[in-house]
């Protein structure tokens, strides 16, 4: 049986509590994401060899980012609040909002329209604390895992990890693709080589963080694109993931899962899941 682990940002801003390994707390921090991260690293190294490969993917961000604080002001050169703030087309008609480059201003007028009319049914544009930015620890995936990771590497093999969201005039919650694609950046565009080598898998392996937003905006791009047949092979891990603490984190979580699971996902857990050969 070929067995495939798909692992979303697995990554300090999102797991680490500040309490272990000298990590100060993730930025972004998900209640529960450190023990889920121990539970996935004993079921990765319990499994040895029978995980034929690894595909991460790490939430990677300049501190300049459209979903960042400093590329908004207000009418008192304010930046919003990292925590929720959502910004609008109505919101830059007002000018409760514009961008503090006012070079930036059309284009992210055109942006915040475009959330609206993708079609993709998902947030607004919401601002996030400045998180995994790259070439800081809060980017790098947390210890017990990075060592499950690397001792699976040292019998010759490579973790595929998938970078994201480095285009900083678009979300890119979803490892397949950015919330609004750029043309002039592949790196937003379907990304072909992740779903296409899991269609030769057997048996898929998901976990990471956080539930409802990164992991389930990207398990629902994978199911868009990856055919029917496919989809039963996807196997979510539910003590491997957890959601970020939102008034309505149950009812999304709950929908989502059962629209996917409806289309034949299964749910299970790491010491299930350690048991297949």
């Amino acid at each position: 049986m070929r067995i495939e682990m798909l692992i979303i940002d697995p990554q300090n801003d999102f797991c680490s509590d500040g309490t272990q390994y000298g990590l100060k707390k993730g930025s972004l921090y998900v209640p529960g994401a450190n023990q889920d991260m121990d539970r996935l690293a004993n079921m990765c190294i319990s499994m040895e060899n029978r995980i034929f490969d690894y595909h991460v993917t790490l939430d990677t961000h300049h501190y300049i980012d459209i979903a960042h604080p400093c590329f908004w002001v207000n009418s008192k050169g304010e930046h919003p609040d990292p925590i929720f703030t959502t910004i609008t087309p109505e919101d830059m008609e007002k000018g409760t909002w514009r961008t503090f480059n006012p070079l930036f201003q059309k284009r992210a007028y055109e942006y915040v329209q475009a959330l609206r009319t993708n079609g993709n049914g998902r947030y607004a544009l919401t601002i996030w604390p400045y998180h995994c930015l790259i070439g800081t620890p809060g980017h790098n995936v947390y210890p017990t895992l990075a060592g499950a990771l690397l001792k699976w590497e040292q019998n010759f093999a490579m973790v595929d990890y998938v970078t994201k969201g480095s285009n900083y005039w678009t979300e890119h919650y979803s490892a397949v693709q950015a919330d609004v694609p750029d043309p002039e950046d592949p790196g937003t565009l379907l990304n072909t080589n992740l779903i296409e080598p899991l269609e030769e898998a057997d048996v898929i392996g998901v976990a990471g963080e956080a539930l409802q937003f990164c992991m389930k905006f990207t398990l629902e791009d994978i199911i868009n694109n990856f055919g029917k047949d496919n989809i039963k092979k996807l196997v979510l891990l539910m003590d491997a993931t957890s959601p970020v603490p939102t008034p309505d984190a149950k009812q999304v979580t709950e929908q989502f899962l059962k629209i996917l699971t409806g289309q034949g996902m299964r749910l299970s857990n790491t010491v299930d899941f350690a048991k297949l050969n």
